[in-house]
């Protein structure tokens, strides 16, 4: 049986590195703000911001989706996208206790 190499690894730094890589390009951040900056649900119209290709932007969309950071209803050629609020305040409770496990760094001469 194979080993999941994930497995080995703390949940909340899995969920961490999912969230980053999620955030590891610069469509999904513009789409992010996008939506942040709209505030409500945004049907079709985010492809006339975002300088891609529908079908690239769909792409981004979904796994903004699957990650868990936005919420989207398809109802037929329609699909209204919206950031989940809750799934951004656990976010930042998570990225806020990692950053502060890292400290302040390395304040010695020496590093």
């Amino acid at each position: 049986m194979p080993v999941i190499k994930t497995d080995q690894f703390r949940k909340a730094d899995v969920r961490l590195a999912e969230i980053a890589k999620a955030f590891s390009h610069p469509a999904r951040i513009a789409i992010l703000k996008e939506l942040a900056r709209r505030r409500e649900c945004v049907c079709g119209e985010i492809v006339h911001v975002i300088p891609l290709a529908q079908s690239t932007v769909s792409q981004h969309l979904k796994e903004l989706k699957e990650i868990g950071m936005i919420k989207g209803e398809v109802d037929g050629p329609r699909s209204c996208y919206c950031i989940d609020s809750q799934k951004m305040n656990d976010l930042t409770a998570l990225l806020g206790d990692f950053l502060q496990t890292l400290g302040g760094g390395c304040n010695d001469k020496e590093c």
